[in-house]
């Protein structure tokens, strides 16, 4: 029956360590989660701190490898993003000049051409500034030694309260074998295995300081990095936006008010207009107008002019002290003769 007994708790012995060395296997890449007291609470307390520290570590790395998929997928996206409008660009500028012609696309697509340069270059500078703030900082820290070796430590610091777990359970299974056979041999593994266990004690009181201080900096580094980084790609994407904003409303208005002034200026004038009969009359100025160009015909408040020509468009044409040109037909009214004391030294 003894050696029956023996057997048996030879195998029992064999299965737990074998148990152990599959735990190892597949679970010794994390830290173990236990509410075994293995030594006293003190130690409790600290594998609970060691537990919650390497889960808040694990998930601010996994965060942070959110970020930088993020990150990488906006950069992907911005340099299809030039690409895209670096040949729109071209090709608005080649249209621009091969269709001269057609004055009012041409010089919009022309306009928009030049100006959607200023567009992929603010689309650069985002791009760079998430490779170089963003990416680069987060990758550093996920790779980095101090997150990985303070991980290593509480790993360490797992495998060895499983095997004070273990050691523990020798220490009883000793003991109990003292009082059913308190011999000299059953005495002396008791002494031994109480020693080992002493040593792992003492040991995991060091190795659990040391870990718990390691995964308590990373974490608040972690913290702050994150924090910072994530900060900065708010704000550069902000920036950008805000930027490129910018630019279209330019090139939006520019393009508008080209528009506007061809609609609006004065139309050309055929070169045998002189040989037409045209019906003369005399105006005087109820607006002040500033001639634009030198087929405009400045005016001010109280000239008198003599109109030759009105034109659909809301243009006149006339002569007035001498000088010729277009001018709003709205800034002028029609007199029957100019008053006695107007002082102008000629009409024509």
């Amino acid at each position: 029956m003894d050696a029956l007994r023996k057997q048996a708790s030879k195998l029992r012995e064999q299965v737990a360590k074998q148990q152990q060395a599959v735990i190892k296997q597949f679970g010794g890449s994390g830290y173990e989660s236990s509410e075994v007291m293995v030594i006293d609470e003190v130690e409790m307390q600290m594998h609970h701190q060691l537990e919650k520290l390497y889960r808040s570590t694990r998930s601010g790395r996994d965060f942070q490898k959110e970020i930088v998929k993020a990150a990488e997928a906006f950069t992907a996206v911005g340099y299809k993003h030039i690409e895209a409008g670096t040949k729109l660009s071209e090709d608005c500028s080649k249209y621009g000049v091969e269709n001269a012609s057609d004055e009012i696309l041409a010089k919009a697509a022309s306009i928009y051409g030049d100006a959607r340069k200023h567009v992929e270059k603010e689309q650069d500078d985002f791009n760079r500034l998430l490779f170089t703030q963003v990416l680069e900082p987060l990758r550093a820290m996920i790779t980095g030694s101090p997150l990985e070796d303070a991980r290593h430590l509480a790993q360490r610091y797992s495998r060895m309260r499983q095997e004070a777990e273990a050691q523990a359970a020798e220490v009883s299974r000793r003991q109990a074998r003292v009082r059913e056979s308190p011999i000299p041999e059953n005495v002396a593994k008791l002494h031994a295995a109480e020693t080992r266990m002493q040593e792992l004690k003492a040991n995991m009181a060091v190795l659990g300081k040391e870990a718990a201080a390691a995964l308590a900096a990373v974490e608040s580094q972690q913290q702050r990095l994150t924090f910072q980084r994530l900060v900065t790609m708010v704000e550069g994407e902000r920036t950008y936006h805000e930027r490129v904003a910018t630019i279209l409303g330019n090139i939006e208005t520019e393009i508008v008010s080209e528009k506007q002034r061809k609609e609006a200026a004065p139309p050309v004038t055929p070169l045998n207009h002189t040989s037409e009969k045209t019906k003369y009359f005399l105006a005087e100025a109820m607006h002040a107008f500033d001639a634009a160009c030198e087929k405009e015909l400045s005016l001010a408040v109280g000239d008198y002019v003599v109109v030759r020509k009105v034109s659909p468009s809301g243009w006149s044409e006339g002569e007035s002290q001498g000088r010729a040109g277009w001018f709003p037909t709205a800034y002028v009214e029609k007199r029957q003769r100019i008053p006695t004391n107007y002082t102008a030294t000629e009409v024509y």
